[in-house]
């Protein structure tokens, strides 16, 4: 009987180890904490391993794998399966998809933005770009138009921007210079500090942003319509391990795709919009708007500069940049 509950007992164990060894686990860096930015991450997540029945899973890490200026580097050496990045944290990283991050092109709506993002990931450029770091391109993580948010006295026209610090990065730093801001490229997690020690006199944020990393409790203004542009900040995955996975494991990965964007617009709409109008207004801060005369002649200063500076840096990498650039504003002249 000893010998007999030995062999059950081995067996089992055996069973075990073998149900342990099939089943996927991928790590997955992100930084900060969970908020709207990391909805589809985590609701990918979730549908990931409801559809294996738990077999495929993806452990999410809030800064505990990399920092989030180092996620792409982390997937290309493997040190985890997937993360998220924004272009403009190191450009000449990923210098194709930093096109979306050109100011003033004209998108209007988060879906618009998951439209060409997703449409520009598939180009042959962007594909091979990414290539270079064994990355593959799953889905942007879609974000509205950025404004500021500032300490001190609120601006009361553009005029006022000279000399003025402020945390952009890509092209939106790029328009903040053209009418005399100092733009100045750092990291979320570092901007709170930066605002708090007077590094910087205002941050440009999209409006979760400015809830999650706390720009907004020692603030004084913010900018209703400068709408200079937005950052363009991918998931990708290791393309190795998307390799390795069985089919039907990619295809339950890959086919949940949109329903985690679906889910990232819909609680960005509904719930993050919803929030920021009271949280101005609880704190007393300023909201500034500005003629639309003078929003003309900043978009007028800013875009085709940027566009001209974007393309003829770009081609000199060997990109085809201007076949980028027209791509991406041919969708949107198209209202795509």
């Amino acid at each position: 009987m000893q010998k007999l509950l030995t062999r059950t007992a081995l067996a089992t164990l055996a069973l075990t180890i073998g149900s342990e060894a099939m089943a996927t686990e991928w790590n997955v860096s992100l930084w900060g904490q969970r908020r709207a930015f990391t909805e589809h991450v985590e609701r990918l997540a979730e549908l990931v391993s409801e559809r294996t029945n738990g077999e495929f899973t993806l452990n999410i890490s809030y800064g505990g794998l990399s920092s989030n200026r180092e996620n792409l580097d982390g997937i290309s050496i493997g040190a985890f399966e997937m993360a998220q990045f924004c272009a403009g944290y190191h450009a000449d990283k990923n210098p194709s998809i930093t096109v979306l991050e050109l100011p003033f092109l004209g998108v209007t709506s988060l879906e618009q933005e998951v439209a060409l993002s997703m449409a520009l990931y598939q180009h042959p450029a962007a594909v091979a770009d990414l290539e270079r770091w064994n990355a593959t391109l799953l889905m942007p993580s879609p974000l509205p138009q950025y404004n500021l948010v500032g300490v001190g006295d609120a601006p009361t026209s553009l005029a006022d921007f000279e000399g003025l610090t402020v945390r952009a990065t890509g092209g939106i730093g790029a328009a903040m210079s053209t009418v005399g801001a100092v733009p100045t490229s750092m990291s979320a997690t570092e901007v709170r500090q930066a605002m708090d020690s007077g590094v910087v006199r205002a941050v440009s944020f999209a409006p979760h942003a400015h809830m999650s990393f706390g720009t907004i409790e020692n603030a004084t203004w913010w900018t209703t319509n400068l709408n200079p542009g937005t950052v363009n900040c991918p998931v990708v995955v290791n393309s190795d391990a998307l390799a390795s996975l069985s089919d039907e494991e990619r295809e339950v990965l890959l086919g949940a795709v949109d329903e985690a964007l679906d889910h990232y617009v819909t609680y960005y709409n509904e719930q993050t919009m919803a929030a920021w109008g009271p949280a101005l207004e609880e704190r007393d801060i300023t909201q500034v708007t500005f003629p639309e005369a003078e929003i003309a002649a900043f978009r007028e200063a800013a875009a085709d500069p940027a566009a001209a500076a974007w393309i003829e840096d770009n081609t000199a990498r060997g990109l085809p940049a201007q076949e980028l650039y027209d791509f991406v504003t041919g969708m949107i002249a198209e209202g795509n």
